[in-house]
């Protein structure tokens, strides 16, 4: 009889593919990624503090499990706090796009809160020109001109979209560089709002509310200091939480799993923690 395989050995591997140069538009990054394994996998998604577009050529599904939608193809998955999405698939090739969510106000020719904490068709969002964009792409002869496509198309419909307004962009920023830890009060005086408007602009752009935004954009932080393999209790205290117990109640209600289950989780392999890292990596 022939042994079983261990655990390392049945799981699947990636190849993941970065562009070959720095990308011209802010706020927007790629990768591209192949796996096959013959028993499938099932891969919960880590929360990224990004719109991210999957254009999957393969037999990928990206599912909702909320809402129970599953979607293949191209899809969208929003900003989504306290939402859990699900990879699943066999021969999965596809390209992830992450953008910021004040350039996919532009870009998906919809706001945040219309994309809300689901995964939407592209097809929905930019009608016909989806499915052309997606053999464009299906026709390519490498990753790289894959990611010249995309780039190409999105800088034409960021020019074409609808910006937020320079106070949201502002604070968005803010947030990113501060690593979610800012207050309120302070981004709408120096925006030069009262914290009424800024709250309401934002949340009707960005999708969430300022302080619902920051929790996600340091829990990312924390989430990479984790899976680089810092202990719970020093992740807590560089990313400004309280104490340990309060990493865990964000990383349980954000992601719907623990810290140490936050440090292993696959999908942070395709991110930048891993995009630095040797082409192929094995998950188990």
């Amino acid at each position: 009889m022939r042994p079983a395989q261990p655990a390392r050995d049945r799981a699947p591997r990636w190849e993941i593919t970065t562009p070959s140069r720095p990308g011209l538009l802010p706020g927007v990054r790629m990768a591209g990624f192949r796996a096959h394994h013959a028993d499938g996998f099932d891969l919960r998604l880590v929360p990224h503090p990004a719109v991210t577009v999957f254009i999957d050529f393969g037999d990928g599904l990206l599912t909702d499990e909320a809402s129970g939608q599953s979607l293949a193809g191209s899809v969208a998955a929003g900003l989504a706090p306290g939402a859990v999405f699900r990879g699943r698939g066999r021969d999965v090739e596809c390209l992830q796009v992450r953008v910021s969510p004040v350039v996919a106000h532009a870009v998906l020719g919809a706001s945040s809160p219309e994309i809300g904490g689901t995964v939407v068709a592209l097809d929905d969002l930019w009608g016909p020109d989806a499915d052309r964009f997606r053999e464009r792409l299906r026709a390519a002869a490498s990753w790289d001109e894959r990611f010249a496509i995309t780039e190409a198309e999105l800088a034409r419909r960021q020019e074409a979209g609808r910006e937020v307004d320079p106070e949201v962009e502002f604070a968005w920023g803010q947030m990113a560089a501060g690593r979610g830890r800012v207050r309120v009060e302070r981004l709408a005086a120096e925006a030069g709002w009262s914290r009424k408007r800024l709250w309401s602009r934002f949340r009707s752009q960005i999708g969430l509310t300022p302080k619902r935004a920051a929790q996600l954009v340091r829990f990312d932080y924390a989430a990479h200091l984790l899976a680089a393999g810092h202990s719970a209790a020093l992740t807590a205290a560089d990313s400004g939480y309280a104490d340990q117990s309060h990493l865990h109640h964000d990383a349980v209600a954000l992601a719907g799993m623990t810290p140490t289950a936050v440090a292993s989780a696959p999908w942070l392999a395709v991110d930048p923690v891993a995009w630095a890292a040797p082409a192929r990596l094995s998950w188990t």
